[in-house]
């Protein structure tokens, strides 16, 4: 099993952006936990993160064909873009949206997710843990743990 982790906008900065909200650790240090739990999971991931809207889309719509699902924290453009709503949808790869801070305790501008509707599942509030909620969620899925 095969699972793309993508990270958007300014996670790149994870470890030292405002880490009384998203914690110490580096987004390196997050992709290699992802990876290394993917292992005892029986899955590989590819871990892939980019500041622009338009390479995320490319990233997304090229995982057809190669990949059985896709884990995805857009960071901002969770409440902005459809353009990534869209490139999910069309690829029809199960999806799990990620989130580290709880968005439904934030600045009401971020309640709203555009990428909810179209993934099969929303991990949210678990800091770093929620990469591993996500991809520990979206392997049970796949492997017809439970259904949606």
């Amino acid at each position: 099993m095969k699972i793309l982790l993508i990270n958007g906008a300014n996670l790149n900065m994870l470890g030292t952006r405002e880490p009384e909200k998203y914690g110490s650790k580096s987004l390196r240090e997050i992709e290699y936990n992802v990876i290394e739990t993917g292992k005892k999971l029986d899955c590989s991931v590819d871990a892939w993160q980019s500041n622009y809207e338009g390479e995320i889309v490319e990233k997304i719509q090229s995982a057809r064909g190669v990949y059985d699902g896709i884990l995805i924290n857009a960071g901002g453009y969770t409440h902005t873009s459809v353009v990534i709503r869209d490139a999910i949808s069309a690829v029809n790869i199960p999806t799990v949206e990620i989130h580290m801070t709880n968005i439904h305790s934030r600045e009401e501008f971020r309640h709203t997710s555009l990428l909810s509707a179209v993934c099969v599942g929303i991990v949210a509030g678990f800091g770093e843990k929620s990469y591993i909620l996500a991809l520990e969620g979206l392997t049970s899925y796949l492997n017809k743990g439970f259904m949606s």
